[in-house]
């Protein structure tokens, strides 16, 4: 449990910075993640059995799910002050008027690669990609249960 905690919270560190990470990057953390899933559930099962029965998503899901909770909480609460202003809704042209409001945030186009990287990038580009079902949920216990099928499909940015 105690091994569980330390390296859950050091592979959650820095979410959004994990985002566009190199393909390698992000494999070397599978592994330290495998690894721990062998030390907490022993067993002869493969490590993606280990996961399954531990409740795990792979690294790169669980950076997108992160980014997609934070991002939700953050926009249904204004809490943190500074990264609510740094989230902004997409309003569509005013000649498209739809009878449904699909919530959407727009994604501010940048130079640098490095850019890329931050949560003003990040956490738009995520939540756009989930379906409508989720990301129209009134209440963040729905949006984790809508959460969870989209988890396997959200894209990742290598």
């Amino acid at each position: 449990m105690v091994a569980d905690s330390i390296m859950s919270s050091r592979l959650d560190y820095a979410n959004a910075l994990l985002h566009v990470t190199s393909a390698n990057n992000l494999n070397r953390l599978q592994v330290a993640q495998n690894s721990l899933a062998r030390v907490v559930a022993p067993g002869s099962a493969s490590a993606t059995e280990l996961r399954q029965q531990l409740h795990w998503l792979q690294v790169r899901q669980r950076i997108n799910n992160k980014l997609a909770v934070i991002t939700y909480k953050t926009r249904s609460t204004g809490i943190p002050a500074y990264l609510f202003h740094l989230i902004q809704d997409y309003l569509p042209q005013a000649h498209y008027d739809h009878p449904t409001i699909i919530v959407t945030f727009s994604i501010p186009r940048m130079v640098i690669a490095l850019s890329q990287k931050a949560f003003i990038v990040s956490a738009p580009s995520v939540s756009n990609s989930l379906s409508y079902e989720c990301r129209s949920a009134k209440l963040l216990s729905t949006f984790k249960r809508n959460l969870k099928p989209n988890c396997s499909t959200l894209s990742i940015a290598k």
